[in-house]
């Protein structure tokens, strides 16, 4: 399956959902009325595009009425080119620092699938032939660092772990001396899912930060927020807090596939203008994408089967 392909059967139901109501919309009523812009109005919000993406291809949308009558206006072409304008920022590929490890933290709410992401990046990255070791600082839940051991030895990634309820930062410390040791090239650090209401919580999320630009200068490279998609909306203000307190270098879209949300992705780098850097599609290792902005717009609005 290409990457358009897999794009496509990812967002199937977001695209299913905007292609039947733009259609309905558009075939029904040629005349570009104050009622036909509503309609599509709501069409583009209920995907989650969000105000300011739908604001704009409205006004895109009523510029090629004026300048070409109603005959040979395409809404989709017109949505599609938009967004991928939006998209496309330049910055989508994962950071590696100039020399030596790069230290990328993932970070969330809790059930977004850090912990999966973390596995699937590193996995991603051994594929090209550089080498990547696995940080369980998800001390809280003796689950997860079950889980990645899991993952670690199913993709032959070592993992670094510490007791139950060991403290994160300590985790993360010896996790950067045993990376820096064995000379890999990046570790992915699996933070804890936290509320981007609690406070305390984000606290600690910033002293763990703190501890590892000690051990190395420089680190965390990236700080990616893991965001599900599912949520929709909900996941812009998990956006905006974290960012808040963590700087935030990109984000990681997952579960795209379950939902016909899928525009959250626009919304969020338009508010924002955080990097999308990857994009979950499914269970697989290999169904986490790197970003397209090309390949998603189409994906979202093409006709193309």
């Amino acid at each position: 399956m290409g990457l358009f392909d897999k794009f496509k059967a990812g967002l199937q139901k977001t695209h299913a959902k905007l292609s039947h109501e733009i259609k309905r919309i558009v075939t029904r009523s040629p005349k570009l009325t104050t009622g036909t812009l509503e309609e599509l109005e709501a069409a583009l919000i209920g995907a989650d595009l969000g105000m300011p993406m739908t604001d704009q291809i409205i006004a895109a949308v009523k510029k090629a009425y004026e300048t070409q009558g109603g005959a040979g206006v395409d809404v989709f072409t017109i949505a599609s080119g938009e967004v991928e304008m939006s998209l496309t920022t330049g910055k989508s590929a994962l950071h590696k620092a100039d020399s030596g490890l790069t230290v990328i933290s993932m970070v969330g709410v809790n059930g977004t699938g850090k912990t999966t992401t973390s596995a699937k990046l590193a996995h991603m990255v051994q594929a090209r032939g550089q080498t990547a070791v696995l940080a369980a600082c998800d001390t809280f839940r003796a689950a997860a660092i079950e889980q990645l051991k899991l993952w670690g030895e199913r993709l032959k990634v070592p993992v670094i772990a510490g007791a139950d309820k060991a403290d994160p930062a300590a985790v993360a410390h010896d996790a950067i001396t045993a990376a820096t040791a064995r000379k890999a090239d990046y570790l992915f650090v699996d933070t804890a899912g936290r509320l981007h209401t609690k406070h305390n919580l984000m606290q600690e999320l910033q002293k763990l930060h703190r501890v590892m630009g000690k051990q190395l200068p420089g680190a965390p490279h990236e700080v990616l927020l893991v965001l599900d998609a599912t949520t929709g909306m909900n996941a812009l203000n998990q956006a905006r807090e974290f960012h808040k307190t963590v700087p935030l270098t990109g984000l990681v879209v997952t579960k795209l596939d379950g939902t016909s949300k899928g525009g959250m992705v626009v919304a969020i780098q338009k508010e924002l203008g955080l990097p999308i850097k990857f994009i979950g599609l499914g269970e697989q290792a290999d169904d986490l994408q790197p970003f397209d902005a090309k390949q998603y717009a189409e994906a979202l609005f093409s006709e193309k089967e």
